[in-house]
């Protein structure tokens, strides 16, 4: 999960903003911990002692990794997050922290598709690419190789028929806070 970000837009503090009966955080890691993974990873950044945190009180389980350059962008927490993974690892799910409402069902259904031979998957709603994503392995490389505040937009751009995308049922993998404006939507 990337949760890196200062939240610049939103005035700091985004990731501990009040969002339903908690933070904005915990739904994210709501989401994650729903995914059919061996663990979940937190890259932080910005604000890193309090978000590890609030992470770790939310699911013990949780891992933390410091996103050292975590200022240069979303390229950064990506790559710190891949490179934190076990040797072992098939592929990784990307979540962001931002991001409080994905549905738990198009979880299953995207490690399915990179389990069938797709590259990556991405959920889809109304036609519109959302998130999270899930990369195979063999896509660490070039995600290693990210720089900039683009994260793995070009990675999937590039795979044409070998990403999967799967039907979201809701609105919630479009769905992400960027200015406080947004959490009552």
């Amino acid at each position: 999960m990337l949760a890196a970000g200062s939240g610049s837009r939103f005035g700091g503090g985004k990731l501990l903003a009040a969002w339903n009966a908690g933070i904005l955080l915990e739904g994210a890691l709501a989401a994650a911990l729903a995914a059919p993974v061996r663990s979940v990873t937190v890259v932080v950044g910005a604000d890193s002692e309090a978000v590890a945190a609030a992470a770790r009180d939310f699911d013990a389980r949780v891992l933390v990794v410091h996103a050292a350059d975590h200022a240069e962008g979303m390229g950064a927490s990506l790559r710190t997050g891949i490179a934190s993974l076990p040797a072992d690892a098939a592929g990784a799910f990307v979540f962001l922290g931002d991001m409080p409402r994905a549905p738990h069902a198009v979880l299953q259904p995207m490690a399915d598709a990179l389990r069938a031979g797709a590259l990556a998957a991405a959920p889809v709603f109304e036609g519109r690419r959302g998130n999270p994503v899930l990369l195979s392995r063999a896509l660490f490389p070039q995600l290693l190789a990210l720089t900039g505040d683009a994260g793995a937009r070009g990675v999937l751009q590039d795979l044409g028929d070998r990403l999967a995308l799967v039907e979201s049922p809701d609105d919630g993998v479009l769905f992400d806070v960027d200015e406080p404006g947004d959490l009552a939507r």
